[in-house]
């Protein structure tokens, strides 16, 4: 259950962990605090190889997931844990567009991401194969929810021990999508933010593998490809604009560090990108921060029925305020009242069910557009993380309910009246 250092191969292109704060580089092992000044570190790459190796056309023979990017990603190995994770649509998204008066509006849909349903299957894939070469039998994870089922999924896939943590009153969905792969379970009579905290515990302790606290530099690493696949999927470019929600702070670190090393190595043209975060009232550390021009994050307990973004004490917050400021982005929140209403208005309108993340994103949307803060003609991409089935419970009694009749013609025409005249009712309501 230790682990033992491996140093990578020849092809590996990534170098060493570096500290964000003060630039003190370590080796490739499980750590994630600069020894010096307690700083996060990151993955750092020998760039110059990148631009000699990689190519769209090198990219594009890759396989159709996230390790087509392998190159950019901090694993030595050629056989990593693939499970088919990533290349999800990119949806061009012209019914909430016209609704919202937008022109050129993109969905990126890891809502149908494999094999759990979210974008964490990305980071998760990442962490589990540098996992493997560090010598981890044993992996874990502080979640709020689609992490366990991510980790739990692939720690199957790959033959690994698993003892995932999660909030004791999680969701049901997200409950079962994890028991179903037969993990340890440990539901915590506590706040996410808490979870974390003992997690940081056990893993000093037991010396197991978790792959967002000892793990966590290579585990962030996986959001990357969300910036990646965007720019391949809207024809080797970059957007002008993107909205995505922000938990810890990291998702939205990442993309924006993957624009840039594809604008490094050459793949891209470069581009100002505007950066705009989403957050729910019930825990909005992060625009609270943005708002009042802080340099800090004040922790925050969380209260709302996003749980999947409702992270009090963000490790990567005050980096994120960072981008949305020198991008000229945004970071906003939303009530959970907004925050249904942005469920029902993406299934409505493109077909997707979202879960309170991606609701909140949607109806983040909707405000910075009613501020004036979208060019109606600046490409604008969307990032929905994660699929509505594991969160019934946040719209069950906003969305209606079957209509009920007898199996006969009379029955139905009846039934299909009084449906048309709520209908016209509503319509009515909403005009006036």
């Amino acid at each position: 259950m230790t682990a033992t250092q491996l140093k990578p191969k020849s092809t590996a292109t990534f170098r060493a962990l570096k500290c964000k704060e003060c630039g003190e580089e370590y080796e490739l092992k499980a750590m994630h605090v600069c020894e010096y000044c307690f700083g996060p570190l990151e993955v750092a790459y020998d760039h110059n190889a990148l631009h000699r190796t990689v190519t769209r056309e090198s990219i594009q023979a890759g396989p159709n997931s996230i390790w087509r990017y392998r190159p950019f990603l901090p694993v030595a190995t050629d056989t990593p844990i693939d499970v088919g994770t990533g290349m999800t649509p990119l949806v061009q998204a012209n019914r909430l567009a016209r609704r919202l008066g937008l022109n050129k509006l993109y969905i990126k849909n890891d809502a149908v991401n494999m094999p759990t349903l979210s974008f964490k299957d990305r980071v998760v894939s990442v962490a589990l194969t540098r996992a493997r070469e560090l010598g981890f039998s044993t992996v874990s994870c502080a979640s709020t929810g689609n992490l366990a089922n991510s980790t739990a999924a692939i720690a199957a896939h790959a033959g690994l021990d698993c003892c995932v943590f999660i909030p004791a009153d999680l969701e049901a969905g997200k409950v079962m999508g994890t028991l179903i792969y037969s993990p340890t379970v440990m539901a915590v009579h506590g706040n996410y933010d808490q979870v974390n905290r003992l997690c940081s515990e056990v893993a000093n302790t037991h010396g197991w593998g978790f792959v967002n606290i000892n793990l966590r530099p290579y585990y962030s690493e996986g959001s990357k490809t969300l910036g990646y696949e965007v720019a391949e999927q809207l024809g080797w470019q970059l957007p002008d604009h993107i909205v995505a929600p922000l938990a810890s702070g990291s998702l939205f670190t990442k993309i924006y560090k993957g624009f840039r090393e594809f604008v490094d190595v050459g793949l891209v043209d470069d581009k100002s990108v505007r950066f705009s975060g989403a957050q729910a009232d019930g825990c909005s550390p992060i625009a609270q921060a943005f708002r009042d021009n802080r340099d800090f994050i004040a922790p925050v307990k969380p209260n709302t029925i996003a749980k999947s973004i409702a992270i009090g004490n963000p490790a990567d917050g005050v980096y994120a305020v960072d981008i949305a400021r020198k991008t000229d982005g945004t970071i906003e929140s939303v009530s959970d009242a907004e925050i249904i209403d942005g469920i029902k208005l993406l299934a409505e309108t493109e077909g997707i069910f979202t879960e309170t993340a991606g609701g909140t994103t949607i109806a983040v949307l909707k405000k910075l557009v009613e501020a004036g803060k979208v060019d109606p003609d600046e490409t604008t991409v969307v990032y929905i993380t994660g699929n509505g089935l594991k969160t019934q419970e946040a719209v069950q009694g906003y969305v209606g309910e079957p209509l009920t009749i007898e199996p006969k013609l009379d029955s139905f025409e009846h039934a299909l009246e009084r449906s048309r005249t709520l209908d016209r009712l509503e319509w009515q309501q909403v005009l006036v």
